[in-house]
């Protein structure tokens, strides 16, 4: 679609309200960016596009904006009603490429998820079952949306009689290193959820379902598990041989120069991040360019990625990134993910998060020997990652958040 809208009848209407309210700095080489952020653009282009909806919505919430500089921007919404109204979300988003117009989509059609359509709605989700996984009786299947990110994947839940499966939707050439990636974490000591079919052409895989409790939310409630269960199942996923079928190694350059080129677009008009910016990539820089992976890794290693059985086994439900890698990383990015959560969570909190990060730490260098300085340089790396999550998930202090954030990787880097 062009950023041109034909007037309507319904073109003087007041625009629905666009939260949170946020602004980015200029992109010059995507001059239309600003339209994303406009509340009364958005609520015309989607009237145009997919036609005024029967009842208004009470609001339109920005869940996610991801920008490469120069190239592409991508901001997810969600709309809203009132709870009166008995109208479900309804999720679409706008994407920006250099010397194109912008382009609307509404969920399920996505892009680059081909199957998602199919996997979403329940007739043709049964149908798929049927075909991929096993024949069910059932008359049609039952279909939660438990995450989406636009233009990347999807997990839904996905239920016939008593059997639960959760499918994962993406691009098709992920489905792949996907399945490769499930094979290395079911040789180590974690439980990893039963591969129960894929459908290649759609970009859809099915795991089963495991029963845990979410690590995050154990820790957030002061009964996390001891560190070494975690590193017991490290351990055996570092020792696994690297296959040379398998994945590509980690490109940790790559993740860095993006988070970079993010970063810097955003704090040129502050002073005091761009100082904290420039400190920690003088730092971070030659480490970086010097990094090489070493051996089998997770390379995606944090607490929200896995759940603690009743037992003390503990499940990685999330793999896509295993391949050659580096532990160090691994226990690195696990750190990073605490002090995040410790610093940015609610103070309640942040304690507990502080308190295990220190012990998680500590088992870690006593256990395996390493250099306090190296999985420093590891650690703050992972956080100049998660600085990017400021930018991506807009809030209105998204500015103050990155500062601190910033902070966080000098103070990491000491």
């Amino acid at each position: 679609m062009t950023s041109v809208l034909e007037e309507t009848s319904w073109s003087t209407s007041p625009a629905i309200p666009l939260r949170p309210e946020v602004s980015f700095p200029i992109d010059p080489q995507l001059g239309e960016l600003p339209c994303l952020f406009d509340a009364d653009w958005i609520w015309r282009a989607y009237c145009r596009e997919f036609g005024r909806p029967e009842v208004d919505p009470k609001d339109i919430r920005i869940r996610q904006f991801a920008h490469r500089v120069g190239r592409t921007a991508l901001v997810s919404y969600e709309m809203e009603w009132d709870a009166d109204t008995y109208l479900p979300s309804q999720h679409f988003y706008a994407y920006l490429e250099r010397s194109r117009p912008i382009e609307l989509s509404r969920f399920p059609h996505d892009r680059r998820l081909p199957g998602l359509p199919d996997a979403y709605h329940p007739d043709t989700a049964l149908a798929l079952l049927n075909r991929h996984v096993l024949p069910f009786r059932e008359r049609r299947a039952a279909v939660d949306v438990i995450r989406y990110r636009a233009m990347n994947r999807a997990v839904l839940r996905h239920r016939a009689g008593r059997a639960k499966f959760y499918a994962r939707v993406m691009r098709p050439d992920a489905v792949v290193p996907l399945l490769r990636a499930h094979d290395l974490v079911a040789q180590s000591g974690f439980v990893a959820p039963r591969l129960a079919g894929h459908w290649a052409e759609g970009g859809v895989v099915w795991f089963s379902e495991i029963p845990g409790k979410n690590l995050r939310q154990q820790i957030r409630r002061d009964k996390a598990p001891e560190p070494s269960l975690i590193l017991d199942g490290l351990q055996t996923l570092w020792d696994t041989p690297p296959d040379p079928g398998t994945n590509p190694p980690f490109n940790l350059a790559g993740a860095y120069e993006r988070a970079k080129s993010s970063i810097g677009q955003n704090v040129q008009d502050d002073v005091t991040s761009l100082r904290d910016l420039n400190g920690a990539t003088a730092a971070l820089d030659p480490f970086v360019h010097s990094w090489r992976p070493t051996a089998t890794a997770h390379n995606d290693f944090y607490d929200d990625q896995m759940l603690v059985f009743d037992d003390g086994r503990i499940a990685v439900v999330d793999f896509e990134e295993a391949g050659l890698g580096d532990p160090l990383l691994d226990i690195g990015n696990f750190l990073a993910h605490l002090n995040w959560a410790g610093t940015f969570g609610s103070e309640r909190r942040a304690g507990r998060f502080a308190a295990y990060h220190t012990s998680f730490r500590e088992a870690a260098l006593e256990r395996f020997g390493w250099s306090e300085p190296e999985l420093a340089y590891r650690e703050a790396v992972c956080l100049f990652r998660l600085c990017t999550n400021t930018i991506r998930r807009a809030r209105e202090d998204w500015s103050e958040r990155l500062r601190d954030g910033l902070r966080l990787v000098n103070e990491t880097l000491g």
